[in-house]
């Protein structure tokens, strides 16, 4: 899942398409994603770094549907996905030509959402959070142990989705988003865990603080840690990453196949 922010203020300045009326850089961006290998294109207008500005849904959709349309229209053969915790968004999005829904609050910031995405019969992402973007780095105490913790947020999600009709689920466990370096550390080596629940599970790790703190070092010099723990995801059963890079995520995914083939998605 290649990672396109149509944003001016993602954590990774690298990633960030630049927002033009004929919308080049976006389309430049796409085609070179799946040229490497991409399997899905993710669009998000909200920036979901710790302590982002919250826009409101009007800035998000002006800078979201007019690109979307774009990729929909240049790449007709795509998977797209929008990376949107807005239930108006993602009606607007479906409507423009988007596949997937990817939600990084679990339906916690819009009542709505698991309703829409039941009605539109859209595949959907559940992220893992506590709290929102802004706040969300003050919510990582754990009462008990944190993947048990996932485990009953995932189970009584999934309840709520299946009564709305919703049955094509990824879960991702929110690498990053209410949890520390050290966390997502032991959730990452704890992520074969998860297959409890028996769906598929993202691992959104791409050039992200538990990539690069450890390590003293920048998101823009993370790349090659972010390829060693998408390798690391993937042994633990990992079935998609979502990344900046995709060149270098699918040689990952390929030589991870080779080496275990059970593991091949």
């Amino acid at each position: 899942m290649g990672i396109l922010n149509l944003t001016p203020d993602s954590f990774f300045a690298d990633s960030r398409v630049a927002d033009q009326a004929n919308h080049t850089d976006v389309l430049r961006r796409a085609e070179a994603m799946l040229k490497a290998g991409a399997a899905v294109l993710d669009l998000g207008a909200y920036s979901s770094r710790p302590g982002a500005e919250d826009i409101s849904a009007t800035e998000e959709q002006r800078r979201l549907l007019p690109a979307l349309a774009a990729v929909r229209e240049a790449f007709p053969e795509a998977l797209i996905s929008v990376d949107t915790f807005r239930a108006a968004v993602v009606a607007e999005a479906v409507a423009a030509g988007a596949d997937i829904i990817n939600d990084i609050s679990g339906g916690t910031l819009d009542a709505e959402m698991f309703a829409t995405v039941g009605r539109l019969r859209v595949p959907y992402v559940l992220m893992h959070i506590r709290g929102t973007p802004q706040t969300m780095t003050q919510h990582t105490e754990y009462a008990h142990d944190i993947v048990l913790e996932l485990v009953r947020y995932f189970r009584d999600k999934l309840v709520a989705l299946r009564a709305l009709g919703v049955v094509d689920v990824v879960l991702d466990p929110g690498f990053g988003f209410a949890k520390t370096p050290a966390q997502s550390h032991e959730l990452l080596r704890r992520l074969q865990e998860l297959q409890v629940l028996g769906l598929p599970v993202l691992a959104a790790l791409s050039r992200k603080g538990m990539v690069y703190k450890p390590l003293g070092l920048t998101a823009a010099e993370a790349l090659p840690g972010t390829v060693a723990l998408n390798t690391v995801a993937l042994l633990n059963g990992a079935r998609l990453l979502r990344v900046h890079d995709v060149a270098e995520a699918v040689q990952a995914v390929r030589l991870v196949s080779q080496t275990y083939p059970s593991l091949a998605p």
